[in-house]
């Protein structure tokens, strides 16, 4: 059965939807997008999603109404229809500026933005691969300096995952000019030194993730030391644990960065804890 997804207010078969060359989203990756993570019916840490999309599209002057209770509907109508209210994945939401002549230049002419999404069955909550650990390289961060924005443009990140898995590692972070950690391709980055839990400030170096904030909050409910600082790469390979944070992995272990092997190789002690508390607490309060 074609999957159905959902394109400017109506629900089509896949295969069925089309977007226009002229979409600015296309030509310029001027669009913004979620990844929000749902398990038996549930949406993970929905709200904080819908207000960084908001955030998003202010940042770059896309005027689009964000109604909380619609956008609840329309993902959670796009897992009844494809049959995965009593499993768990992903939907994917974007909006973009909307159509217009080619021109670098951003129109001042009202254009009506285009909004599609759709769901991927996906394993989150229980994925062996992520409990057993995911192996990292590190690589020059070169994109642009507005991360703070969830914006399409991810051809950087994307070449240096693809370059990450053929050298036999999962992933990559991105190291800036002062050799200190960024983040990851698509995740959050930390670390933990004398049981303190170590991640990058909040700024425009990184993403503001959904996913990090619950599990921060999940760190401090603990009782947990957090220190949100930049730290170098040399600090992470010498750490006693790392994991990173998304919404597609929830919180996966790191067990070797650069080829060196970090928490003798397995899931430490203060990331388990955390990882079962959050998947416990997100589920429990999911939309």
């Amino acid at each position: 059965m074609s999957r159905k997804v959902f394109l400017n207010g109506n629900y089509v078969e896949e295969d069925k939807a089309k977007i226009s060359i002229f979409d600015r989203g296309v030509l310029f990756a001027d669009s913004v997008y979620e990844v929000t993570a749902f398990k038996d019916n549930k949406l993970l840490d929905f709200i904080a999603h819908l207000e960084r999309l908001r955030r998003s599209l202010k940042e770059i002057n896309i005027h689009y109404n964000i109604i909380d209770n619609e956008f609840i509907a329309i993902h959670k109508q796009l897992i009844k229809i494809n049959n995965l209210e009593n499993k768990e994945g992903l939907v994917y939401l974007q909006i973009s500026r909307g159509n217009a002549e080619r021109d670098f230049l951003i129109s001042k002419a009202k254009i009506k933005p285009n909004i599609f999404a759709f769901t991927q069955e996906k394993i989150i909550s229980n994925d062996p691969k992520l409990e057993k650990g995911l192996s990292i390289i590190s690589v020059e961060d070169l994109r642009w300096k507005r991360r703070d924005i969830k914006s399409t443009q991810l051809l950087y990140p994307s070449l240096v995952k693809t370059e990450a898995i053929k050298n036999g590692a999962d992933d990559a972070w991105m190291i800036d000019e002062q050799g200190n950690v960024t983040e990851g391709t698509s995740n959050n980055a930390y670390i933990i030194l004398n049981n303190t839990i170590i991640t990058r400030n909040l700024s425009n170096d990184i993403l503001h993730g959904t996913t990090r904030r619950a599990v921060l909050n999940v760190a401090s409910n603990l009782k947990l030391k957090v220190e949100e600082r930049p730290f170098s790469i040399e600090e992470a390979k010498n750490c006693q644990e790392a994991f990173i944070t998304s919404a597609s992995t929830l919180i996966a272990p790191v067990i070797k960065i650069d080829n060196v092997t970090i928490s003798n190789g397995s899931i430490g002690p203060i990331t388990k804890i955390l990882r079962e508390t959050y998947i416990k607490i997100s589920i429990k309060n999911g939309i």
